[in-house]
């Protein structure tokens, strides 16, 4: 129960949030956008035009004085309770139209989910509480609803791991002008999002792996989704394949 719990939380933000409508590396289909928009806050308790505009602005001021969440400015402990922050005014600045942050929703053709707009931001938690609860009515024991529901209210972790580690621990494949980092055990736990410092440098690219020792699990669920048409995963701005071991040595007998 966790583990699917984990994966849809996941899969929501790493797929629908992220390479959809934050960078457009995939596109999701009618039906699919529709049910990222109006249950994306259901089903991860977070907006999905605030997220996308937050994360806009992310790559903007990288590591940066006005990065929304960067360990260079608060530590990497610090990181859970800047995003929160970070992810309120957001919400204020695009209630009150304010230009700060309404010139990063290009694209982004819908309102603020109406739970925000009406004050009414903690009903998804309230609605997986009930839900863990019931499971726990119905199957008797504790277990099973706590790991419903600490696997479906995972984000503040998982984004916290990305945002901090992701940008101060791990390898660099491209030199980028911020502090982004592949951190490869992120990567596994949270869907290839661990791969900063690829994503930073090709942040349209539906993939963020690039070498052939990075792997990039919420790409693997993009291609699946694309073959059932869910999604088509758009081929500009992608990552290009890193040169294989055969090709370094013949470039540098070029040299």
């Amino acid at each position: 129960m966790f583990v699917l719990a984990y994966i849809a939380k996941v899969l929501m933000i790493t797929i629908g949030y992220h390479r959809g409508l934050a960078h457009g590396a995939v596109t999701l289909s009618p039906g699919l956008r529709r049910l990222v928009i109006e249950g994306g806050s259901w089903l991860t308790g977070l907006d999905p035009k605030a997220w996308s505009v937050m994360h806009r602005m992310h790559h903007a001021y990288s590591d940066s004085e006005k990065d929304p969440h960067s360990p260079k400015n608060v530590g990497l402990l610090g990181i859970p309770m800047e995003q929160l922050k970070s992810y309120k005014r957001v919400i204020i600045g695009l209630m009150r139209k304010d230009k700060k942050y309404t010139r990063f929703t290009a694209g982004l053709d819908f309102e603020l989910s109406w739970l925000n707009r009406r004050g009414l931001w903690y009903l998804p938690y309230v609605l997986h509480i009930v839900i863990a609860v019931s499971l726990g009515l119905i199957v008797g024991g504790w277990l099973l609803p706590l790991c419903y529901f600490f696997g479906i209210m995972s984000h503040p972790i998982q984004g916290g791991l990305v945002n901090s580690l992701g940008h101060a621990r791990g390898g660099r494949n491209f030199d980028t002008n911020d502090d982004s980092r592949n951190h490869h055990i992120v990567a596994w736990l949270v869907g290839g999002e661990g791969f900063q410092n690829n994503h930073h440098q090709y942040p349209a690219s539906a993939k963020f792996s690039y070498t052939s020792n990075e792997v990039d699990l919420g790409y693997g669920a993009c291609i699946v989704m694309q073959r059932i048409g869910l999604l088509k995963i758009e081929s500009a701005g992608m990552i290009p394949a890193a040169p294989n071991r055969r090709t370094r040595l013949k470039q540098s007998a070029g040299s």
